[in-house]
């Protein structure tokens, strides 16, 4: 302790030289790991522009140019979409009152009603052209816009179903909106169309099913998409053979050998023989020239044969029950593209 009291000066000295090393450490420490840290992100972005660069889209001249011809090309296509399902794009959608979108439903319902009944198909006791929790109460006044054109698209819907000659609708299911329950619609950033889903369940003969898949294509202000089917026969078990009933052919009637060849043959030089010579009564005998053999009776035409009425009765004549479940469509307004 004396000499640290004897030599204060190089104490001092070496503690300040001391603490001065360690900080010199410590930076230059530091100093290493952002330089290290710094290099690591070098290395990285220098990888990064090499990929760039290695790829067949880095902006050079030749590639910017076909760049902005695909996009130019893809801007005129989807103008050109948009316009061709403009026809199918409601104008504006206005909310009525409650009570007259109530009247038009009832409008279109009997409508249907009647086109059904004309038809002979059969209807579900609650059908209410898939309005059914309307018949005792009032729709939303904020919601009757966009019900207003779905009735427009299943009263097309009915039609053409009853058109079809279907033989019964067993069941039309048409699922909540949300305007119903005082909610809004938003569409997404990329929708350009609304689904409205609709479930049917009907049964009939496979014509009617056609025609009525067919008539699909042509709804008046309205297009529709099918987004599932299944269609299953009425019956489990496959038709049997002993189900099939065919007609009996009538027994030909019996003609003899020389009337159907015409009364044998003739050599040149000789005249036919007495018995040959058959006649009708009340007609004149045939003259026949000698050296010619008489023309030939042709043969009584064969009954036709209604092939279509035995391959049912061969397949069965039973028909097909369908559901289907498919969206009519409201196009939202056209997208402006940056």
């Amino acid at each position: 302790m004396s000499w640290i009291k004897d030599n204060k000066f190089l104490v001092a000295l070496g503690s300040g030289t001391l603490v001065g090393l360690v900080l010199i450490f410590l930076v230059g420490s530091k100093g290493a790991t952002r330089y290290q840290q710094a290099k690591e992100d070098f290395d990285i972005s220098q990888a990064e522009v090499k990929d760039f660069e290695s790829r067949p889209l880095y902006p050079r001249q030749e590639n910017c140019d076909g760049k902005h011809k695909a996009l130019t090309e893809y801007r005129q296509a989807t103008e050109s979409l948009q316009t061709a399902f403009a026809s199918f794009r409601p104008k504006e959608l206005k909310n009525v009152s409650p009570q007259d979108f109530t009247t038009q439903l009832k409008a279109v319902d009997e409508e249907v009603r009647k086109a059904f009944e004309d038809s002979g198909t059969k209807l579900p006791d609650p059908f209410f052209s898939g309005f059914e929790n309307y018949k005792t109460s009032l729709a939303k006044s904020e919601a009757t816009g966009i019900l207003e054109y779905q009735l427009a698209g299943i009263r097309q819907l009915m039609l053409a179903l009853a058109k079809a000659n279907v033989t019964e609708l067993k069941n039309l299911y048409r699922p909540r909106l949300p305007e119903e329950d005082g909610r809004e619609y938003k569409p997404k950033d990329s929708d350009v169309a609304r689904p409205l889903p609709l479930e049917i369940t009907f049964s009939g003969p496979e014509k009617a099913v056609r025609a009525f898949f067919s008539a699909l294509i042509n709804l008046p202000g309205h297009y529709v998409v099918i987004r599932s089917i299944a269609v299953t026969n009425t019956k489990k078990d496959p038709p049997r053979s002993s189900d099939a009933k065919f007609d009996k052919p009538a027994a030909p009637a019996s003609t003899p050998a020389d009337e159907v060849f015409g009364g044998g043959f003739v050599l040149p030089g000789e005249e036919p023989k007495t018995e040959d010579k058959k006649t009708v009564p009340g007609t004149a005998p045939k003259k026949t020239v000698p050296g010619t053999t008489p023309p030939l009776t042709p043969a009584p035409a064969p009954a036709v044969v209604d092939s279509s009425r035995i391959l049912s009765q061969v397949l069965g004549n039973e028909e097909v029950q369908v559901f289907v479940r498919l969206d009519i469509m409201q196009f939202l307004p056209a997208k402006k593209l940056p």
